[in-house]
């Protein structure tokens, strides 16, 4: 190779770094906000995608083959705990996202960001930021199916769900911590609050599995969730505020495709309406303090 060859490959490699530096500068620097843009796991996806990568590792390979040969994890005071953390982190975010927007200043039809400094601003900026948090921390859920051999539980849907929510919050943190869309994480912090609660009941012994009749009603609100997040965002496709409308491209489909795993499951766990009411009707006649035909009664943890 001669000197001006060298001089050539050496000059393009140069002005390939110098593109790359220049995209991700613009893609991660530039277009986020100023304000949420320092905070932890937000400056640059490589963290938070290395934890998703760890924990889908963990959950398909390394973890089950390391429990193949172990007895399960009880871990029932940790479930009680943890289950009791996000019932409380639930309420918060419900609570300062109705407090802070929705129930005060914030346009139901259409409404941008707040990109001050305000301290108004600033609050639903950390409630937001709040929120990927609580999504990161409930990638734990797999962890404890993972360790307590629930194989069962770790469905599709159940990945997708875990795997999707932080990459979508850590992107709303990142560029649009406030606005129009933080109804849907409004709408799903209540819902957590139902989910967790039930599951922190199911986690403290059989002596509450009488109370734990509504767990077919968690995924019925989980599926009616999505149908106001499909209907709210669509509203970005008629009223103009100065929140992204592009946004839709991604809210829509993801809304229809989650309330379709969603409806899959609920079919799948519960049946046609009238083969649910025969089950009913089944379980009503043959159940006594817990006795299901001569066995014990139990109450499988889903999502």
């Amino acid at each position: 190779m001669t000197v001006g060859s060298e001089h050539a490959s050496g000059s393009k490699m140069a002005l390939s770094n110098s593109s790359i530096a220049k995209t991700y500068n613009r893609l991660f620097v530039e277009l986020a906000d100023p304000r949420t843009n320092d905070w932890f796991l937000i400056k640059s996806p490589i963290p938070g995608l290395t934890i998703i990568g760890l924990y889908l590792y963990f959950t398909l390979k390394w973890g089950p083959r390391y429990m193949a040969d172990k007895k399960p994890f009880q871990l029932q005071k940790t479930l009680v705990v943890y289950n009791f953390i996000q019932v409380f982190a639930s309420c918060w975010l419900f609570y300062e996202g109705l407090d802070a927007g929705w129930l005060r200043t914030y346009s139901w039809k259409c409404q941008p960001v707040d990109s001050s400094t305000t301290p108004e601003a600033m609050r639903i900026a950390r409630g937001v930021y709040i929120y990927f948090l609580a999504k990161m921390s409930e990638l734990l859920d797999t962890v404890f199916f993972v360790i307590r051999k629930k194989d069962r539980q770790i469905t599709f849907l159940h990945l997708y769900h875990h795997t999707v929510m932080p990459m979508i919050s850590w992107g709303a943190t990142k560029y649009y911590p406030g606005g129009h869309g933080t109804l849907i994480g409004v709408i799903n912090s209540f819902v957590h609050i139902i989910m967790y609660t039930y599951y922190m009941l199911a986690a403290m012994g059989p002596q509450y599995q009488r109370f734990l009749f509504w767990k077919r009603y968690i995924t019925t609100l989980q599926m009616l969730q999505f149908c106001i997040a499909f209907l709210h965002s669509s509203q970005l496709l008629f009223y103009e505020c100065g929140y992204p409308r592009w946004s839709v491209v991604f809210t829509l489909p993801n809304s229809i495709f989650f309330y379709y795993l969603f409806y899959d499951f609920y079919y799948k766990a519960y049946g046609k309406p009238e083969h649910r009411k025969n089950k009913d009707k089944k379980e009503n006649g043959s159940i006594q303090n817990g006795i299901a035909n001569g066995s014990i009664k139990t109450e499988k943890k889903d999502e």
